[in-house]
């Protein structure tokens, strides 16, 4: 015997890969009919029509049933008398900032009142203080009363050294947690 041949006798299959499929019209397994939901169902009721036509009749799952008795339905959805929905209510908001009040808007007397004391005092008078006496928003006054670039400059140095004198009185593990932050947000 040819020994290639050999080899691929003792190496080759012996078993189908598959189940076939069977051929129309053979004695094989027949294909797989599922039961008809209609047919099947025990509270169906089946009218033949002529000409053919068949009418199932299914009662929908809320009907009551014969253990339910109309003073005590089983379904809480045959209950008559159920509450009318209020059509006053409405969801909760979703985000806390939306029940915020907007800030009324500064007339234009007051919008060059701001810009007056900003430019005449910038230490004293700053966004933060503007923002509290005319009750708008740090930006708006950010916005309408911009300062130069050079006073701009100035009072972010002075602010700077505060911020280093309030520094200079903290302590070891302080300096050494904030550090650290620091350096986890430059890996962020």
């Amino acid at each position: 015997m040819n020994r290639g041949l050999s080899f691929a006798l003792t190496f080759s299959r012996t078993y189908a890969t598959r189940h076939p499929r069977p051929k129309p019209g053979s004695a094989e397994r027949p294909p797989y009919r599922a039961p008809d939901p209609f047919l099947n169902n025990p509270n169906a009721i089946v009218t033949s029509l002529e000409n053919d036509f068949t009418f199932i009749h299914r009662p929908p799952p809320t009907a009551p049933s014969p253990f339910s008795l109309t003073t005590d339905p089983a379904s809480p959805l045959l209950k008559a008398n159920l509450p009318a929905p209020e059509s006053d209510l409405l969801p909760p908001l979703i985000r806390p900032s939306a029940e915020k009040v907007q800030p009324s808007r500064v007339s234009d007397t007051g919008v060059t009142k701001i810009r007056y004391l900003r430019h005449s005092n910038p230490a004293k008078y700053s966004r933060g203080v503007l923002a509290g006496m005319y009750g708008c928003t740090q930006s708006f006054i950010g916005s309408i009363a911009a300062l130069k670039k050079s006073k701009r400059t100035a009072m972010i140095k002075l602010q700077d050294q505060k911020h280093a004198e309030v520094r200079e009185k903290w302590s070891e593990k302080k300096s050494m947690v904030r550090a650290i932050r620091a350096k986890r947000r430059t890996f962020w």
